[in-house]
């Protein structure tokens, strides 16, 4: 007898149990008995037997509580071998014992701990900006992120400086635990910051003055994104407003142009465009005006 597992599982809200184990070889007429137990102790007491010839048992119908599966292998003379034995719990689990969080850039990362690893738990995430002091109110004023092994809250929001909440809790096919509450901040790394803009932001974006003297503390997290780009020549310029929000996205361009033709007369172009793009589909309006020559006649459409 060896490699003896048992893999909890839940049917028509009944919680089963399934024991799967191996033999090191094949012995023919072998048989195997269980003895399946619940507590521990002087509090032990037997929950059910079986005998069979396969190498795997269900077990239906079990309450909630720590259980002791004992197996053993019978030759066809009825001698019985030596138990293999494991135990197994069918209860909600225990909240995590700490929440590591870790600041990033406008981030922070979630990260719960048990005290025992446990492999069939998972975790739900819920986030405030503000600390909620009662427990029983997390579920209405604090925001579901979602459930998983970790979680990380991003944005412009998330500023340097200020406290966030975090309020996670164990859950796994039983039940869930407790809300355990965890606060952070950012990183305030300045020269973090500073690096990090300088990544998104050229110098053809921004004055040479306001490049200098850029100060990220001044940010607005609601502010939409603003590019001008103004051609070396100085004959054109375009001139983009764009924002976007979970699934949708918002853009005004703009663009004044002054050309040559080909016939070294000079024309005129304005354009506007106005878009706006939701759950992939994009909708756009816009206007322009121009006035170029035609047969040597100015012409304006």
């Amino acid at each position: 007898m060896q490699h003896l597992t048992v893999e909890v599982s839940a049917s028509d809200g009944q919680y089963l149990a399934l024991a799967k184990w191996d033999t090191p070889r094949v012995v023919k007429g072998v048989r195997f008995s269980l003895r399946l137990t619940s507590g521990s102790g002087e509090n032990s007491r037997l929950v059910t037997t079986a005998i069979t010839a396969d190498t795997e048992h269900r077990f239906s119908g079990l309450p909630p509580g720590e259980y002791t599966l004992t197996v053993r292998a019978i030759n066809s003379y009825g001698r019985q071998g030596e138990p293999a034995t494991t135990t197994f719990r069918i209860n909600a689990p225990v909240a995590p014992a700490s929440i590591e969080l870790t600041p990033g850039y406008y981030q922070i990362t979630a990260v719960p701990v048990l005290a025992v690893y446990d492999p069939t738990v998972q975790y739900e995430f819920w986030f405030s900006e503000k600390r909620i002091t009662d427990m029983a109110q997390v579920e209405t004023s604090a925001r579901y992120l979602g459930t998983g092994s970790q979680w990380s809250v991003s944005g412009p929001h998330i500023k340097p400086g200020k406290d966030f909440w975090f309020y996670v809790r164990s859950v796994n096919l039983v039940g869930k635990s407790a809300f355990v509450e965890a606060s952070g901040r950012a990183s305030n790394d300045a020269e973090g910051y500073l690096g990090l803009f300088r990544e998104k932001i050229g110098k053809l974006h921004l004055a040479q003055g306001m490049w200098e003297l850029i100060d990220n503390s001044q940010l607005d997290d609601e502010m939409a994104e603003m590019k001008t780009t103004i051609t070396e020549t100085r004959n054109e310029i375009t001139q983009t407003v764009s924002k976007t929000l979970e699934d949708q996205s918002a853009t005004i361009q703009q663009i004044q142009r002054v050309q040559t033709d080909t016939n070294n007369d000079l024309a005129a172009l304005y354009m506007l465009k106005v878009q706006k793009t939701k759950n992939g589909i994009p909708y756009v309006a816009g206007i322009g005006a121009g006035i170029e020559d035609a047969d040597g006649q100015p012409l304006s459409n």
